[in-house]
């Protein structure tokens, strides 16, 4: 028999610092987030609140991942992952304001190259809070732009062309969260004369520079807090050392962030799934109906024990893929994509279910839930959408040929 006195495998205890920052965040999410959630989704769809993301930014909500050598908590993708479920458990929407400028930062993390770092890390970490972006999706070109064997069939992607010491940008983008907030965006534009988006190159853009233009915000139906909107670039010039990597390296940077950023969407999921289960937890323990509480009725204890299996799996699958992320070099494909795929769907799951527990108090606004049930749509649009994750999981089925 096998002595397991030696082995340790443990999915409880987190990392001390990870786990001080789960602790705080958990805190500014019911204290800060959780009183002005209401208001603000149901606020005008351009209403944002920097005071909110000030406070989050003083807890280190904007430099999770970056380095401790640039101002940065330095606690990798676990400790994004941990930090933005918390959010999400009370606004899934405030949790991407953050997630998404920890995006907007990844393309620099990527690129090993401590000039860049050095001038685009440090910011995060000023009194002020500063947003970034990730700007990627078009109109006619999303998952061909993430899809290498697409690359060559993507329609008026925005271009890049070398014009001296300095790269001039042309083209509009679409659905970028924080674009109107952001100091900064990181923009994957093709190469002039490149087919589709075979050219596709990163570049690191100020938003402030001459002919940049934040589009109108959009009118979300979930997600309301953060903001997403179109950045046009009309003749865009910046400095060639603004680009990341070199030419063409834009679909194997683009590729590589979202096998990083899955696993905290995914987070994000669990932490979505997580409040409509809290809520339905708490209103199946006082609500009353046959002269006893809900929970003890057996169909709503048969609801509540699969929806807090669930919530407790898709953590354990993002935790393994960011530990993974962390871990291993380049990032992998199936554990972060696998994670996102089923988060997203238990999201969705527990949420449908909470409201059907909660009946009628479920479906008015002041309660809660019916912003969760919206809210867990969300997540299956960016960082790749099942069918973007299918495909992704597969292919590492067969390109590892070994059991699962």
């Amino acid at each position: 028999m096998m002595n397991t006195d030696d082995l340790e495998l443990n999915f409880d205890v987190l990392p001390g610092e990870v786990e001080k920052l789960r602790r705080q965040v958990r805190e500014f999410a019911r204290e800060v987030v959780a009183p002005r959630v209401t208001d603000l989704d149901t606020a005008p769809a351009d209403d944002f609140d920097w005071d909110m993301v000030a406070q989050g930014h003083a807890l280190g909500l904007t430099r999770v991942a970056v380095p401790k050598e640039y101002g940065g908590l330095g606690l990798g993708m676990i400790g994004c992952a941990v930090a933005l479920e918390e959010v999400a458990s009370v606004c899934a929407g405030t949790a991407l304001i953050f997630g998404a400028a920890m995006l907007g930062q990844t393309p620099v993390l990527l690129s090993g190259d401590p000039r860049l770092q050095a001038r685009f890390l440090p910011m995060f970490s000023g009194d002020a809070p500063v947003l970034a972006c990730n700007a990627v999706t078009e109109e006619e070109a999303g998952c061909d732009l993430i899809i290498p064997a697409n690359a060559v069939h993507a329609r008026d992607v925005m271009t890049a062309r070398r014009d001296g010491d300095h790269y001039v940008l042309n083209g509009k983008k679409r659905f970028i969260t924080n674009a109107q907030v952001a100091a900064f965006a990181s923009v994957f534009a093709n190469m002039e004369g490149a087919p589709g988006a075979t050219g596709l190159t990163s570049f690191m853009v100020p938003l402030d520079l001459p002919g940049v233009v934040r589009g109108p915000v959009a009118d979300k139906m979930g997600y309301r807090l953060c903001l997403g909107s179109e950045l046009e670039f009309h003749d865009v010039r910046i400095p060639a050392e603004n680009m990341i990597g070199d030419e063409g390296d834009g679909m194997a940077i683009n590729i590589a962030q979202s096998n990083m950023a899955r696993a905290s969407v995914a987070g994000i999921s669990v932490g979505v799934a997580r409040g409509a289960l809290e809520l339905a937890l708490e209103w199946c323990d006082t609500r009353v109906q046959g002269g006893r509480p809900l929970r003890e009725h057996q169909f709503t204890a048969a609801k509540l024990a699969e929806m807090s299996a669930k919530v407790d799996a898709a953590r354990l699958l993002y935790m393994k893929a960011a530990h993974k992320v962390d871990n291993e070099l380049p990032a992998p494909q199936y554990e972060p994509a696998a994670a996102k795929l089923f988060a997203d769907r238990v999201a969705i799951d527990v949420a449908d279910m909470a409201m059907s527990l909660t009946g009628a108090r479920g479906y008015v606004k002041s309660f809660g839930m019916e912003k969760r049930l919206r809210d867990a749509y969300g997540a299956r649009i960016y960082e790749g959408t099942p069918e973007v994750l299918a495909l992704a999981i597969t292919e590492s089925l067969y390109a590892d040929g070994e059991p699962i």
